[in-house]
């Protein structure tokens, strides 16, 4: 049976068993990066797409470069074997951190250690319907250089998803600091609008994830503003590497789902193939 996983100094067990140095940046500050790679039957899938995002991100955020594919591929193949994800899917996250700083504060003048390591967890996939909120409590700041960035600071779409269970929903929706739908909690926003799929732009401060830079690669879907909320004629997925997700209601409006909702989404991946 396929089983968790993780990796960190050279050395392989479960993730409650290894251990991340309590001074280590990551931990106490979300000072880090992290990408989510969906493993399916034994591959990683869209890998460079992956990593070229987190590499990317670590110059915006003034952080070294993480490791490179050819650092990782080797890595990645002997966890696949170890959890015997060989016919089987995961999510690999690979995570890099600015290190342990020298001292108390956020200065990081005297910080040169970063520090890498991955876990690997069995999981499926889901394109299974939900219900959505619009979050009254928090919003993604469009001008901040964070909200480009796949960081270890998640607290904002915690609270929105809380309140999206408190309400009764699944998920919520974010607006941005301007009042303008921006993304899920944990996904991309696409919203089919007049027969056109359509996607907030990068400048919204949504996160340029790697599904949907695919759909606006293949001509699929456009940047375009969505708007203060969702039209009773839309249709709307939340998109990630590891699902894609009609929404059936929307502040207790009731949508359409999206029939193909899974074809759409094994389309995106199939054009972009698995990297080892």
């Amino acid at each position: 049976m396929p089983v968790n996983l993780a990796w960190i100094d050279g050395r392989w067990g479960g993730p409650d068993d290894l251990q991340l140095p309590l001074s280590d940046r990551g931990l106490q500050l979300a000072d880090g990066l992290f990408e989510t790679v969906l493993v399916l039957d034994g591959a990683p899938q869209l890998l460079p797409e992956h990593l070229a995002r987190w590499v990317a991100s670590a110059e915006l955020l003034g952080m070294e470069p993480p490791p490179s594919q050819q650092d990782l591929s080797g890595l990645i193949d002997e966890a696949i074997v170890k959890s015997e994800l060989d016919k089987a899917s995961g999510a690999l996250r690979l995570n890099w951190s600015r290190g342990s700083g020298q001292g108390r504060g956020i200065g990081i003048a005297n910080v040169n250690n970063h520090r890498f390591w991955l876990t690997l967890t069995p999981c499926s996939t889901n394109f299974q319907p939900i219900k959505t909120i619009t979050s009254r409590l928090e919003r993604r700041n469009r001008d901040s250089l964070t909200s480009r960035c796949k960081t270890f600071a998640y607290g904002a779409a915690i609270q929105a998803r809380r309140e999206a269970e408190r309400a009764g929903a699944d998920d919520a929706l974010m607006h941005n600091t301007e009042g303008e739908l921006c993304c899920g909690t944990v996904a991309n926003l696409m919203v089919q609008r007049k027969g056109v799929w359509i996607t907030p732009p990068l400048s919204s401060g949504c996160l340029p994830g790697v599904m949907r830079a695919r759909a606006i690669s293949l001509g699929i879907a456009t940047e375009a503003d969505v708007g203060e909320t969702l039209q009773s004629s839309d249709q709307g997925l939340l998109i990630n590497s590891l699902s894609c997700k009609p929404i059936k209601t929307h502040d207790n409006q009731s949508l359409t789902p999206h029939a193909s909702a899974q074809e759409l989404w094994q389309l995106l991946l199939k054009k972009g193939g698995s990297n080892r």
